[in-house]
């Protein structure tokens, strides 16, 4: 995962109507689905190996390959002084604190139930910022913060419910999430040098250090012999095209469109990742994960998109939460 900054978030969106629904709308749906259909891949790929090692395979996919295409872009990948330290800090929160959260918590639980739960970022980001950035705590952020806590509770409750239930998968997603928003809310916060495509291959270089490191000396290396052959297609596809691909279509995306246009394509990340679960894993489509996965979209819409289209009031800037996505 990596960010979207403030230099791509505000370049103005392409004036030529025909051209933004061949490139930007395409590039929106193909978002939206490769990202989706990345949590069945995940799935099949730590149900055969090391999460550790699946991580530390993404992060030098994703940082190698996000590098290459700042170099095909002629951009330097010099890190300027100042932002060193805050690189280092919010890579740790951003990536690795996601990356890691969010492979261990789907050897836990089902990858639709975990890709509803990720999806509650703009919610948790929404509300830091309120915290952090001094925003004002609107009555949309309310109701958008109260359908994600009930969607919350309908996946949580029947964990505790149940004789030797063990909610730790939805508590790592859960901590993924609020990782993934602390993070969104500090890249924001800080006034970045750097071009979001630089920006994006060092988050994930740096993030994935520990996790390497991890993966070397606590993880099994060796799980990579054992993977199968659907194991082996979702380690290629999650490391290949979410990594790469996905983020740089994102960054084009913020360059054509406005930030709540670009959220529409958020809101259909989490579906697709549920009904591509069911259709790849076979996981089953029960009642409470699709009332959940209402929910979350419900509050996304509200938080995200809505206040766009009520009539606005002057405002200091703010911290957009959908500037990263998985």
């Amino acid at each position: 995962m990596a960010q979207a900054t403030d230099s791509a978030s505000q370049a103005p969106a392409a004036s030529s109507s025909e051209q933004l629904p061949r490139q930007g709308f395409f590039l929106l749906a193909s978002l939206a689905f490769f990202w989706g259909t990345n949590w069945p891949a995940m799935k099949l790929a730590v149900i055969d190996m090391d999460p550790w090692t699946f991580r530390a395979i993404c992060f030098m996919a994703g940082a190698g390959g996000l590098m290459l295409v700042a170099r095909a872009r002629g951009l330097s990948l010099r890190i300027p002084p100042a932002d060193l330290k805050p690189l280092i800090l919010t890579a740790l929160i951003n990536v690795t604190c996601w990356q890691i959260f969010s492979a261990f918590g789907l050897t836990l639980m089902a990858a639709g139930r975990a890709s509803i739960i990720a999806f509650t970022m703009p919610l948790w980001a929404s509300i830091l910022s309120v915290v952090f950035l001094r925003e004002r705590m609107t009555a949309l952020r309310i109701v958008g913060l109260a359908l994600g806590l009930a969607a919350l509770a309908i996946l949580l409750i029947p964990e505790f419910g149940r004789l030797g239930g063990t909610p730790w998968g939805a508590a790592m997603m859960l901590a993924a999430a609020i990782c993934w928003a602390i993070g969104t809310v500090m890249l924001k916060a800080i006034p970045w040098r750097m071009d979001t495509i630089q920006l994006a291959a060092w988050q994930l270089a740096i993030g994935g250090v520990p996790v390497i490191l991890a993966a070397l000396l606590i993880g099994d290396p060796a799980s990579v012999m054992d993977l199968t052959t659907p194991g082996a297609l979702g380690v290629i596809y999650a490391a290949l095209i979410p990594m790469i691909y996905c983020h740089w279509a994102w960054f084009r995306i913020v360059s054509l469109f406005p930030a709540n246009v670009a959220a529409i394509g958020t809101l259909a990340i989490p579906v697709v990742g549920v009904f591509s679960s069911a259709l790849i894993l076979g996981e089953p489509l029960a009642g409470a994960d699709l009332l959940a996965l209402s929910l979350v979209v419900a509050g996304l819409f509200i938080v995200l998109v809505l206040p766009s289209l009520l009539p606005q009031r002057p405002k200091a800037r703010t911290a957009d939460p959908v500037s990263s996505r998985r």
